[in-house]
């Protein structure tokens, strides 16, 4: 993490210039609103379309945070964000869930497999920018 998050100020300057964010999310209409979110925002942007592709991309370009969905093909979010969080070289990249899963198991059992904090789509850009910005400076 580089530190480049701002305090918060919504003021036109880039607020994630700097910070890469990789967005695992089988939606590609989900997907394409967390681009230009983030994007606007100054976060440099990679996305999967799975769990599976979502860790194996998270190992090679260890960014730093991820968006993870839950309800995906081959490996789902939780499962994914388990592998992560018990892989040493991983361990350390925050992950926030944001998925549809919205019953307050989902979300402690999100937590419990390693995600720092857990969203309920839709989410507003806003709620989602202060989530990330919190999640960088942990």
């Amino acid at each position: 993490m580089n530190g480049a998050a701002s305090n918060g100020a919504m003021d036109g300057v880039p607020e994630g210039l700097g910070a890469t964010v990789l967005i695992v999310d089988d939606s590609p209409t989900e997907t394409r609103i967390f681009i230009n979110t983030l994007s606007q925002a100054g976060y440099r942007v990679e996305t999967a379309t799975d769990g599976e592709q979502g860790v194996e991309m998270a190992r090679r370009i260890q960014p730093d945070a991820i968006l993870m969905d839950v309800i995906m093909p081959t490996l789902n979010g939780f499962q994914a964000t388990r592998m992560l969080h018990r892989d040493a070289a991983t361990a350390n990249i925050p992950i926030i869930m944001v998925t549809t899963k919205d019953q307050p198991t989902d979300r402690t059992w999100g937590l419990r497999q390693g995600a720092v904090d857990y969203l309920v789509k839709p989410v507003s850009p806003a709620a989602l920018l202060e989530c990330l910005r919190a999640a960088l400076q942990r």
